[in-house]
């Protein structure tokens, strides 16, 4: 079976610790020492979610002097929510006309 980008956005915001980063991120641009801040999460548990989310395109980095900042990148959150939005809409549809597979 194939993964789609949506399943892999899930699957990886699944995790409590990165979607909290994940949360945090959307709102401001932070860096480790903040994230370690707002979760109370281990400063390495922090840079391996990070890590995690920068492999998969979900957040990009800034450098600024000695520090780096990470920023939740807007457009795999816009792919999973029309995703979310097109499930919906589906779900909807079979509860309207009563759509259900026969037993055999």
């Amino acid at each position: 079976m194939v993964m789609s980008v949506e399943n892999d956005v899930t699957r990886l915001l699944a995790d409590p610790l990165r979607a909290r980063i994940v949360e945090l991120l959307a709102r401001e641009a932070l860096c480790t020492c903040h994230l370690v801040e707002e979760t109370g999460a281990k400063q390495t548990n922090v840079s391996n979610h990070l890590r995690v989310l920068r492999e998969a395109g979900l957040v990009e980095t800034e450098p600024c002097g000695r520090f780096t900042y990470y920023r939740l990148r807007p457009e795999p959150m816009r792919a999973l929510a029309v995703r979310f939005t097109e499930l919906a809409a589906a779900a909807e549809q079979t509860r309207n006309d009563g759509s259900r597979r026969p037993c055999p």
